[in-house]
């Protein structure tokens, strides 16, 4: 399958592909109650490139061509969904194997990208074998044509609490949405794994005729130094997480650059980079 031929997505696809229903007791009030509850799901999913086993991630098993697509991509493995001839995803007795077949001079970038990663939902970064491996030399963002407005932040954010089906259902998933200028959300992505979910969405966004300076992208967990690392990749200048951002996520979007915004939520947010790029239209007050 060419990454042009995938299906297109629902912005709310079934979740009970992502859920099981497991035999569950409920304590409280002083009495055990059995019931059963959802769990979400985590599957091992493999990607080999031309036949070489490269990396090991544990994901929600939905959506994953645009998991293959954006992982590729923000890896450098790739530099546009034209690199990719052929992807193939194969369901084994351990999970799934995703199979990419990419053109030969992206050979050359993934053996000097060679991981040997055990994916892990808490750390994107698991596996690399130096530190020089950990930053990439990526170009300079350009500055946005106009500041961003809080008021779409805002909507956005309001928007992405209502889009999570999974998450409602198991509590145990991370989204990462797609906002235009606007605030309109376009496309959200869960994912047991937030790297997962913004690659997810990342994936999508090579597929799509959509300028990624004139939009930004809203995340419902704290912001690492990976997920910043993965937007400025992607060309995205803005990251709005719910939660907080680490040392190193900050000082990379500073360079970036990039505006990074962490604990937004109830009408607010606290700016980390780039805070000219925003437009305090809520009350005239800096958030």
């Amino acid at each position: 399958m060419h990454p042009a031929d995938f299906d297109p997505l629902s912005d709310f696809p079934d979740p009970s592909a992502g859920l099981a229903m497991g035999d569950i007791v409920r304590v409280g009030d002083r009495r055990a109650t059995a019931t059963q509850d959802a769990i979400a799901c985590e599957q091992a999913v493999a990607l080999e490139y031309n036949g070489i086993a490269h990396a090991a991630l544990l994901a929600s098993p939905l959506h994953i061509p645009e998991l293959a697509l954006g992982f590729s991509y923000t890896e450098g493995i790739i530099r546009s969904p034209a690199d990719v001839l052929d992807l193939e995803v194969e369901s084994v007795s351990d999970g799934l194997v995703v199979r990419l077949s990419i053109v030969n001079a992206r050979l050359h970038a993934l053996k000097l990208r060679r991981r040997s990663l055990a994916g892990s939902t808490s750390c994107g970064l698991c596996g690399v074998q130096s530190l020089a491996q950990i930053r990439r030399d990526l170009p300079p963002l350009d500055a946005p044509e106009h500041p961003w407005s809080a008021r779409a932040i805002q909507s956005a954010l309001e928007q992405l609490r209502q889009r999570q089906p999974l998450h409602n259902l198991t509590g145990a998933t991370h989204a990462a949405a797609w906002a235009d200028a606007e605030g309109r959300l376009a496309w959200t992505y869960e994912d047991v794994g937030r790297h997962n979910a913004l690659d997810k969405l990342i994936g999508r966004l090579l597929r799509e005729p959509v300028d990624r300076g004139r939009g930004f992208v809203v995340i419902s967990s704290r912001a690492s130094f990976e997920m910043v690392q993965k937007a400025h990749a992607a060309g995205i200048r803005a990251l709005i997480a719910v939660s907080a951002p680490t040392t190193l996520a900050v000082r990379l979007a500073q360079e970036a650059p990039m505006m990074l915004a962490g604990f937004a939520r109830d009408g607010r947010c606290t700016i980390y980079s780039r805070p000219d790029d925003l437009n305090m239209d809520l009350d005239g007050s800096r958030t």
